[in-house]
């Protein structure tokens, strides 16, 4: 299960939203096997004063978060990282004005259709 939060500044970050969007969803369906229907994105578009980020940073600065279930190989979660650079790479965003992050959450902690997520049979493996 994933659930993905991408921030990044309202003009910059709504001129690549859609690719973007795509690029990183690409990603997770090769790195993780997901199923391509399962796309669960938001995107936090903020005003320049309200998104701080270090020097050396440009205005393109955007942070992925992607909420995932415990189960994924260390192997994929790399695998999952390194596409996401590469083909983010497309939508002008350098790997100095990308920052990801994976926070991992265990099955129990997610509640789908009614039950705790660890009572679902999931129609894609996690363990891989």
């Amino acid at each position: 299960m994933v659930q993905v939060k991408i921030y990044g500044i309202r003009d910059k970050l709504g001129a690549i939203r859609l690719t973007l969007s795509d690029m990183v969803h690409m990603s997770l369906v090769e790195a993780f096997q997901i199923p391509e229907e399962e796309k669960f994105q938001r995107f936090f578009w903020l005003e320049r004063d309200d998104f701080l980020y270090p020097a050396g940073r440009s205005e393109h600065y955007t942070i992925i978060e992607i909420l995932i279930s415990e189960g994924h190989s260390d192997q994929a979660k790399k695998q999952l990282i390194n596409l996401i650079y590469e083909r983010t790479a497309a939508c002008g965003l350098t790997a100095n004005d990308l920052e990801i992050v994976l926070i991992e959450s265990p099955l129990t902690n997610w509640g789908i259709n009614g039950l705790p997520a660890d009572e679902l049979e999931l129609p894609y493996r996690i363990d891989l």
